[in-house]
């Protein structure tokens, strides 16, 4: 019995970890390009005429 919540447990903080990384990993790209397309932005805003 007791064996059945330690592989319990076990597979819900594997599951747990890896939903944490993807969410890290995604962060990371959002920001990377969020940054990237500013810059692309700044650089070219002296091309716009209003």
């Amino acid at each position: 019995m007791e064996e059945k919540a330690y592989k319990t447990m076990g597979s819900a903080g594997v599951s747990s970890l890896i939903i944490g990384i993807c969410i890290i990993a995604g962060a990371v790209t959002s920001g990377i390009l969020l940054i990237v397309h500013g810059a692309r932005l700044l650089n070219n805003r002296k091309n716009i005429l209003i």
